[in-house]
């Protein structure tokens, strides 16, 4: 699907570290929108090989902050039109979203999320626990006597897409645009140069050689601690491992998708059969993408908490992302300190929903040297400037 490049050029207008769908994205829509086609997307792994290809597939917008839900609504609206645009089936597949509420006071936060969503024109509302059983009647209602579930906020957006086939699209459609993907090439430095005004980037080194360049869009979640330490800067970003897991196809059963932040717990079912199942983050920072048999038996216990009936289902495969969190559980998008060089991170448990909307906002904040309006929130200096935004309560379950 993509062209093989043997060397580097010298130079180039832009050069974008990481080949997941954010990068993929920024240079899909710089090409195609901004027309910037002197491009180079910098993948030290494989095309879609880091969170991209690593997480559990939903697409949603009920989040609890204006900023957020207007972000994510612009993504999903995206979303819809995605296929389409690439001439390849991303199996999109619109299945509503329940997040699950098991005590009084998770239904007032449920309440609140809804009115912020209703606000926006998106489709969110609470539902009691008797709707909740005529929708999924599967569910066991009393979560096994510990958390018995005692209403829901519904998301009829919410959606499922395949993973792997967004960042296929993104990279098939900059690779047609003139783009340049080299895959298994490093970025070991780089290069800046101040001429009174601050640092300015001008040039990346490889481990297959320089490339002089004046803007480079760093996507590289959990990897982007060491990419801010080559320029200088810092930020409050600490990285977590993130564990799904999948089984084994059964009879298609489970339309909707469940969530649950109590049980810390969320699951929906492919076309194909298997149910996709993740959970909180692990408590403990590491950069590492293994995964533990401690994971597994939680989330198993949880499962049959909810569906004691899936007892004998397999678990066919286990694996791990690293998540870039920060503490205000929203993203770090935008300029820095350092001209030239642009960030695209802090995505934690929710960058995949967001993969459309970072591509158009990251381009055009690339091309115009300016934040697009839908990422003025998001900037790293809030930080410094106390101005966080406050999404933990729509965010703090990894889904």
């Amino acid at each position: 699907m993509f062209t093989h490049h043997d060397r580097l050029r010298p130079s180039y207008d832009v050069v974008i570290i990481g080949a997941g769908g954010h990068g993929l994205a920024a240079a899909y829509y710089l090409a195609r929108d901004h027309g910037i086609r002197n491009v180079a997307v910098i993948e030290k792994g494989y095309l879609g090989g880091g969170n991209t290809g690593r997480n559990t597939t939903i697409i949603r917008s009920n989040y609890l902050t204006p900023e957020g839900v207007q972000f994510y609504d612009e993504s999903v609206r995206l979303w819809q039109d995605l296929a389409q645009d690439f001439d390849l089936n991303l199996f999109y597949s619109t299945r509503g979203h329940y997040t699950l509420a098991h005590t009084d006071a998770a239904m007032r936060t449920m309440r609140w999320r809804a009115e912020v969503n209703k606000h926006y024109g998106i489709a969110s509302e609470t539902v009691d626990a008797e709707a909740l059983r005529a929708a999924v009647p599967m569910l066991d209602l009393s979560c096994g006597g510990h958390a018995p579930v005692v209403g829901a906020l519904y998301h009829a957006p919410g959606a499922i897409a395949r993973h792997d086939a967004v960042a296929w699209g993104y990279g098939r459609g900059a690779d047609r645009r003139g783009v340049e993907i080299h895959q298994r090439t490093e970025v070991v430095a780089i290069e800046l140069e101040d001429r009174g005004s601050g640092p300015e980037v001008t040039g990346v080194v490889t481990d297959r050689g320089r490339i002089a360049t004046r803007k480079v869009l760093c996507a590289v979640a959990g990897s982007t601690p060491g990419l801010l330490a080559m320029v200088g800067l810092t930020s409050p970003i600490y990285i977590h491992p993130l564990q799904a897991m999948v089984s084994e196809p059964v009879k298609p059963w489970l339309d909707p998708i469940i969530v649950s932040g109590s049980l810390h717990v969320y699951v929906s079912q492919t076309a194909r059969g298997e149910l996709v199942m993740g959970a909180s983050l692990d408590p403990y920072e590491l950069h590492s993408t293994r995964s533990t048999l401690d994971f597994a038996e939680s989330l198993s216990m949880h499962m049959l908490e909810m569906f004691p009936f899936l007892a004998d289902v397999k678990v066919v495969r286990q694996w791990a992302g690293m998540a870039d969190m920060t503490p205000d559980f929203a993203p770090i998008m935008g300029m820095t300190p350092v001209r030239g060089f642009y960030l695209d991170s802090g995505w934690g448990t929710w960058g995949f929903k967001a993969t459309p909307v970072c591509g158009k906002t990251m381009s055009h904040t690339v091309a115009r040297d300016e934040s697009h309006p839908l990422i003025g929130a998001f900037g790293l200096d809030r930080f410094r400037r106390y101005a966080l935004t406050g999404e933990k309560g729509a965010a703090s379950v990894g889904h």
